[in-house]
């Protein structure tokens, strides 16, 4: 995810000293204002009961979308986690990079957010040291099911994104961190194993690349909590795994992002 700071970088001297005292102004300003996208309602539920939301009656968003907004203050900071609802088809929850990105976008535009943080489950490769219950912070984001074999094409459908930096955060809460890739099956297909393995990824999800996707349009940093209720290299079905771990995992994940929470509170983005 490209920072205002490496946007300065490449400008030209005078719109890059602009651009640099905008950074500093950002960079000193305490995070008040906190959008968390979950696309579960079961990953949701326990941090609305933790934070004490209330869900908002008179939506922020476009009429006849299903996406729901909880929000409330916790501490010194305003959180609305964002909930992207029933499928008003299948009644499933609405999971995927087509709604991460559309909720994404139109929760940015309309909250304006200092940070956004993408929490839920995943799976894991215990190749790469993980196990289930872990919760890494991702440090990059791609996607791996975007295959078009043209050049520079190529590279634009994997996005490849590093996510905003937090070195304090995971140095305080001793978290695992690792590269995600994220596809809209849960399942792994040859060739999707081949581009998460080209990723280099630790964890897959169906969610963050499609958020710092719409997060990066509005330069807005990203962070992505995700919790491995499930391992692509182990011995158990893929369902029967995930849904044997989801509650549990669940619970962890709730502990891990009131941490993070509480962590951000009165502090700024150069602090984290």
């Amino acid at each position: 995810m490209q920072s205002l700071r490496e946007r300065a970088s490449v400008m030209a001297p005078e719109d890059g000293v602009a651009e640099e005292a905008e950074i500093a102004e950002v960079d000193k300003k305490l995070i008040s204002n906190i959008v968390i996208v979950i696309a579960m309602q079961t990953e949701a539920l326990p941090l609305v009961h933790r934070f004490q939301l209330t869900e908002d009656p008179d939506s922020v968003f476009p009429k006849g979308v299903p996406w729901v907004r909880y929000h409330g203050i916790y501490k010194d900071l305003h959180i609305n986690l964002i909930w992207p609802g029933k499928d008003p088809v299948w009644g499933v929850d609405s999971v995927g990079t087509v709604t991460a990105s559309l909720v994404t976008f139109a929760a940015i535009q309309a909250l304006k957010p200092d940070l956004v943080i993408n929490a839920g489950t995943s799976r894991g490769f215990q190749a790469k040291g993980a196990c289930i219950g872990d919760v890494f912070l991702a440090s990059d984001v791609a996607f791996h099911e975007r295959r078009i074999p043209v050049p520079v094409f190529d590279e634009y459908g994997i996005g490849a994104r590093q996510t905003f930096s937090t070195p304090n955060l995971l140095q305080k809460l001793n978290m695992k961190t690792g590269k995600l890739s994220t596809g809209d099956s849960l399942d792994m297909s040859p060739q999707d194993e081949a581009l998460i393995i080209a990723n280099d990824a630790t964890v897959k999800d169906m969610e963050a690349a499609a958020v710092a996707y719409a997060a990066d349009l509005f330069s807005v940093p990203a962070i992505f909590v995700k919790a491995v209720t499930d391992l692509v290299d182990g011995d158990k079905p893929t369902a029967e795994e995930f849904l044997q771990n989801l509650v549990a995992v669940t619970a962890t994940l709730d502990q891990a992002v009131t941490n993070i929470v509480d962590f951000i509170s009165g502090k700024c983005l150069s602090e984290l």
